[in-house]
């Protein structure tokens, strides 16, 4: 049994996590790293990209699916890709594979790879990890369980935390990620599908809100732009491409 004052030693030991400011202005930077609008509190880049000075920074990892350039990386990894009738299973509107976190062998293999990620975000003085994509399972013939998914979710979160990282659920909006750990969400097109108020109830105004469609935003604006930080984006993300804030 850990004594009082060995847990109180742990406690003091760990890493400090700090969520994003809620509400706060969000600059979506996949595509590109641009120097982002004076009202911008919070970035999200890629984690290849440094973080933007002065601002709350997120590092954007894919933890259930591939980049799509780095194909030649995951074929040499074949067994970790989730195939379905020996062809690996895409997400079609990203030209992503999905990662195969069947098994606790295999969550555990892709736990110490996308943890690696990870603890690079930590070292280039990310703030946080927004984790690509949490309802991958959903586009996967049936072949993942959301079981498996949270279980996967889980791992990273912890690795994230240890790291000093706050977590971002991505999508999936009938989940309530505070019970994995998670501490914010960057939520796709919330105002598009009326999902918006799932967010909120689990996190507050910590809910990252990404539209690609300026009728979307606007109607996520009207309802959630006082509470949320909302931004319109071109689904490209291109460095110099659309931007809007509410």
């Amino acid at each position: 049994m850990i004594s009082a004052l060995v847990l109180s030693v742990v406690l003091a030991l760990a890493p400090t996590v700090t969520p994003p400011p809620g509400g706060g202005d969000v600059d979506y930077q996949l595509g590109g790293a641009v120097r982002p609008d004076p009202r911008v509190e919070i970035v999200v880049r890629d984690r290849n990209a440094a973080p933007a000075r002065g601002r709350y920074n997120v590092c954007y990892v894919n933890g259930f699916q591939t980049q799509p350039d780095e194909a030649r990386f995951w074929r040499q990894r074949w067994s970790l890709v989730l195939k379905r009738g020996g062809r690996p299973v895409l997400d079609e509107a990203w030209g992503e594979w999905l990662l195969d976190i069947r098994t606790p062998t295999k969550r555990a293999a892709l736990a110490r790879i996308v943890g690696r990620w990870i603890d690079g975000c930590a070292r280039n003085g990310y703030d946080a990890v927004e984790l690509d994509n949490l309802d991958s399972w959903s586009r996967s013939h049936g072949l993942v369980t959301r079981a498996q998914a949270k279980a996967f979710a889980r791992l990273l979160v912890r690795r994230a935390h240890a790291d000093g990282l706050a977590v971002g659920q991505k999508n999936w909006p009938e989940l309530d990620g505070t019970t994995l750990g998670f501490d914010f969400a960057v939520a796709e097109e919330c105002g598009r599908y009326a999902e918006c108020g799932r967010y909120r109830a689990s996190y507050g105004n910590r809910v990252l809100v990404i539209e690609y469609r300026r009728t979307d935003f606007q109607r996520a604006c009207a309802r959630w732009g006082a509470q949320l930080g909302i931004v319109l984006r071109d689904r490209a993300l291109s460095p110099r491409g659309v931007r809007s804030w509410c």
